[in-house]
Order: C-alpha cells, then structure tokens, then sequence
C-alpha cells in the first residue's frame, strides 16, 4: 500500500530531531576566566621579575578555581563545556605559571655554570607542566569511578601552592633563588611526580559546611586565619607543605599496618 504525501511529510516532521540549545553558562564561566587571567598575570609578573606579585596571583587562582565549581552548583549551571575550560585554565593556572615563575627565579641560573647544566632546570620545569597535564587528564577520565573522598596523586593546586608559597617566602627573606638552585629543582620535581603518584590524599569533600562542629574547630579556624594575616608567605608555604607530606605519611601508615597483619597471619599459619 503506497503512502501519501501527506504521511510521509508528517512521518519526516515527527522524526526530525529538536536543535539542542547553544551557548555557555555566563556565571561559572566568568569565575574560570577569572582564574585563567590570574595564572597568566602570575607568567608575565614572573618573567618581569615581580616574583610576590607572580606567587600572589598564583594564590589568587586557586581561590577562584575552588569558587567556579560551587557558584556552578548554587546556580545549577553545570556543564562539560565548564569542566573542560576548567581543566584548561587549571593547567595554566597550576602548571605552566609555577615551572616559568619558579624557572625565571631559579633555574635559570643553572645555565650559568653550563650548557648540559642549564638543560637541567628548563627540563624540571617542563616536567613539572607534563605531570601536571598527566594529572588533570587521569582526573578527568576517573572523576566518574574515582571515591570522592580522596585524591589519586596531588591536587595541582595544591602542588602549584607548593612551589608558590616556596618562592614567595624565600623571596620574602631576600633569599636569592640564584642561591638555591638544587632545592629549588628538587622541591618542582618532587611536587611533580607526587602530582601523578598513585599517593592518596583527603579531598576533604565529605565535610559538610551545614553540620555542627565544636566550638574549637571554629577558634580554629579564626587562628588560621589570623596567622595567614600575620605572615602570608610561611603560613601558606606551611600548610601546603604539610599536606603534600600527608599523603605519603599515611601511604607509609598504611603498608606499615598491611605489613603488619600479613607478618601476624604468617605467624598464626605456622603456629598450626
């Protein structure tokens, strides 16, 4: 039986697929651009030898990338698109501005003393930028299996607040970083490959702004605060230096307590 006109026009009609929405979400998004533009002054700031104003927009970064992704949420404004400028700027913001920052204050001195040796610090540097590429793809590709309550390898921000608050409190003691070359490389390559580590660290995403706490964990936090006032640089430098330290003291915990319980089930086999 043929089909009239008719059908087959409404038949083409019902199966046409609806155009799906253009555009980009204005809030989140301003917030991430914000970051990027942080991260990029940090890069010119350092390459003009403006090293505390460089290590403050590094700073500066960080607080805004952790702001994106809840005024995203608050708003429901969430999208792929956010995620991936957000990754983009992260890289950026917390890979290439801390190599060339801590590169320009450093390392590249290291070519004083030698071609081959000056190949070492731009080398360190690039390394750093790769493991911080490395981390935010391997985040990126486990976010959906990966338990929310801790980080695989760390946070990029975290390793980027490392080597900012580094620089800016030795810049701040008039420590040249002509004078610590070796240090300098040592702290960026360590920060680097602790980035892709398989090392877990508390993401802290389980603490609930909304539940009860002591009265303590609040005087707490006003002192934290008022020490961060007090002397910015150590502080700073001082927290992320502890917990780029956490994740392998607990990894070392827990294979001590593994250890432990295989030497204890070893035992109580060969006692039988």
């Amino acid at each position: 039986m043929n089909e009239s006109k008719e059908d087959i026009k409404s038949t083409d009609t019902s199966t046409k697929k609806v155009p799906t929405r253009r555009g980009i979400y204005l809030a989140p998004n301003l917030v991430t651009t914000a970051a990027l533009f942080s991260g990029f002054f940090a890069i010119l700031a350092g390459m003009n030898g403006q090293f505390e104003k460089a290590c403050i927009a590094i700073f500066v970064a960080m607080i805004l990338d952790g702001l994106d992704g809840r005024v995203a949420r608050w708003t429901n404004t969430e999208s792929e698109f956010g995620e991936q400028y957000d990754s983009l700027s992260d890289l950026v913001s917390f890979g290439l501005a801390p190599a060339l920052v801590m590169y320009q204050w450093a390392l590249v001195y290291m070519r004083d003393d030698g071609m081959s040796y000056g190949r070492l610090g731009w080398m360190a540097a690039f390394i750093y930028v790769a493991c911080g590429a490395l981390r935010l793809a391997r985040f990126n590709s486990q976010i959906a299996v990966t338990d929310s309550r801790f980080f695989t390898g760390l946070p990029s921000p975290s390793a980027a607040g490392l080597v900012a608050g580094m620089i800016w409190m030795l810049h701040d003691l008039d420590v040249s970083g002509k004078n610590i070359q070796i240090p300098a490389m040592l702290m960026m390559l360590s920060a680097g490959l602790l980035m892709v580590s398989n090392v877990k660290y508390n993401s802290f995403k389980d603490f609930d702004v909304k539940s009860k706490v002591p009265h303590l964990t609040i005087l707490g936090v006003v002192l934290v605060f008022a020490l961060v006032q007090v002397d910015p640089p150590k502080v700073l430098f001082s927290i992320f230096f502890v917990y780029a330290l956490s994740g392998p003291f607990y990894w070392f915990k827990n294979k001590k307590k593994a250890y432990g319980r295989l030497s204890a089930a070893k035992e109580k086999s060969s006692s039988k």
